[in-house]
Formats: C-alpha cells, sequence, structure tokens
C-alpha cells in the first residue's frame, strides 16, 4: 500500500505528498466513526486510482500533536515574537515555551523586526536574547528585510518538520515570503486600535523550505494549560528543572517548600526573577483550572 504525508487538509480533502506526487484524498468513514481526524504531518497509508480521487486508510502512530494549530510529527516550532509592534512580551513568549516543552517540540526562538530599534530598545532585546541563550534555548535576531538574518534562520529548517508560531502581527509570513519569496503570502498591518494583526493564515499547510518542511499556522487561539498538571509545570523551565535536583524535598513544587534550590537560585540571580514569577503565575493558573471529568 502507497504511503505519504499529510501536506494540507482544507474543506474536507487531505493533499498527501508521495515522493514528487500530491494525491488528494479523502478521509475513510471508519476515522469519523472512531472520531479520528487525520492531521497535517501525518505519514499515511492511501489508495488513489488518480490524483484527484484518494482514500487515507490508516495513520501511523505520531510522536506529537497540537490541537491549535492542528499538526502531528512536529520537530520543533520557531516562536516569532516581534521587538516592537507589537511589543516583546516576556510572558507571552515563556507561555509559549512551556506549550512547547510541553509537547516535547524544540523551541527556537525568533525575535523579528529589529530593524526598527532604537539603541536603547536593541540593548533591552540584547538583554533579553542572553537570558535565554543561557538557559539553552537557540535565539535569533532577524528582520525580513536583512538577508543575512534570514540565511541564519534558513539552515536551522533543514531536515526537520517546523512550525512557526506567535501571535498575530509579529511577522511570520513576512519571514517566509523572505525565505522563499515565491509563496507571496499574504501579510497585513497592525491595527493601530487593538495593536495586533489580522489574522492572515487561514489553514495548516506544509511548505518545503530548503530540505525542510514548514508549517505556516494560523495564530495559536488557544493558550491555556489544559492538559499540564502542576508536577509538571517546572519541567517546562530547563533551568528550573535542572535547580530542583537540588531541592531538599522530591516533588518540591518551588513555591512554599524549605530549602527549595529553584528558589535559592532566584534569590542569587541564577534564575530570572521574571521568569520564576511566570512559574508561579502559570501554577496558579493550573492549579486553580476547573478539573476535567
Amino acid at each position: 500500500m502507497p504511503e505519504g504525508k499529510i501536506m494540507k487538509a482544507l474543506s474536507g480533502f487531505y493533499y498527501v505528498k508521495d515522493q514528487d506526487s500530491v494525491i488528494q484524498c479523502r478521509g475513510r468513514g471508519i476515522f469519523r466513526k472512531n472520531k479520528i481526524t487525520p492531521l497535517v504531518g501525518d505519514y499515511v497509508e492511501y489508495q488513489a486510482d488518480n490524483a484527484q480521487e484518494g482514500y487515507i486508510l490508516d495513520i501511523q502512530s505520531r510522536k506529537n500533536e497540537l490541537v491549535r494549530p492542528p499538526i502531528a510529527n512536529v520537530d520543533q516550532a520557531v516562536l516569532v515574537f516581534s521587538a516592537v509592534e507589537p511589543d516583546f512580551s516576556t510572558s507571552l513568549l515563556d507561555r509559549f515555551l512551556v506549550l512547547v516543552e510541553s509537547h516535547h517540540i524544540r523551541p527556537v526562538i525568533c525575535i523579528s523586526k529589529i530593524d526598527l530599534l532604537n539603541d536603547e530598545q536593541q540593548q533591552r532585546i540584547e538583554q533579553f536574547a542572553d537570558d535565554y541563550r543561557k538557559i539553552g534555548y537557540e535565539v535569533i535576531l532577524t528582520s525580513a528585510k536583512w538577508e543575512e538574518s534570514m540565511a541564519l534562520l534558513k539552515p536551522i529548517l533543514d531536515d526537520y518538520v517546523t512550525v512557526f508560531a506567535g501571535q498575530s502581527g509579529v511577522g511570520k509570513s513576512s519571514i517566509l515570503n523572505a525565505l522563499r519569496p515565491d509563496l507571496e503570502l499574504k501579510t497585513d498591518q497592525i491595527s493601530s486600535s487593538l495593536g495586533r494583526g489580522k489574522h492572515t493564515t487561514r489553514h495548516v499547510e506544509l511548505i518545503e523550505i530548503g530540505e525542510g518542511f514548514v508549517a505556516d499556522t494560523p495564530g495559536f487561539s488557544a493558550l491555556e494549560f489544559s492538559a499540564l498538571e502542576l508536577e509538571e509545570l517546572s519541567d517546562c523551565f530547563p533551568e528550573m528543572a535542572e535547580a530542583s535536583e537540588r531541592c531538599k524535598f522530591r516533588g518540591c513544587l518551588h513555591m512554599n517548600e524549605p530549602k527549595c534550590a529553584v528558589k535559592s537560585d532566584v534569590e542569587s540571580s541564577e534564575i530570572r526573577q521574571y521568569r520564576y514569577d511566570h512559574y508561579q503565575q502559570f501554577y496558579e493558573e493550573i492549579k486553580s483550572r476547573k478539573p476535567r471529568y
């Protein structure tokens, strides 16, 4: 039975890439009956009499999946955050990082629009970039107008399935257009009244860039920690996960426990205060979450 990867899902059709061919397929009725939805990124078995009439017969097991955006088998996530317009937010970045870490997806931080910064803003952004690099994250400062910054980003995409994610209006589509100009992805200006861009991406699709596949995804519509448990939260902060091995009590949640290595590292500035503040914020959010039945 032939196999391929779902590259795009649109209006009930799944576009399956098998070597140099793309076959338009529908899902079998059994999927609907079993409440299984094929996702972009799925490796599937299919049958087809021609390029326009195929059926997906089976979906291979997934290494991960995201709900919003709906995509499977993601290797890494490029989190695009603008330096300005909208302003850079460590709180929102940390929320994205926790969500990505919780799905065991490698994050890459991409700070865009650095060509718009004055000297003071540039210094502030570079300090944040250093903070996240010390944690172990790869951080790239980019401008879609600067070819040299695109040259730094492009090799990171090779051989991987990469999700581009971030707020609307931060320049995801502009960066993808710079990486592959023939895409001509639609971009919109920031709404001055709302401080955010319109959603310009309507469906999830894998795009070939260099030797890799990139998903230009709609802006995340759900940033809640609906599936993350309190005990798992600190594992999504790499510097806290490392420090927690030195905590006196096993299972320390780094809130009110005595002799907590995480809190000690915050006091000595080994862990940035704003990172711990966000941990506390997310902790309370998860703690107050309504139980699932």
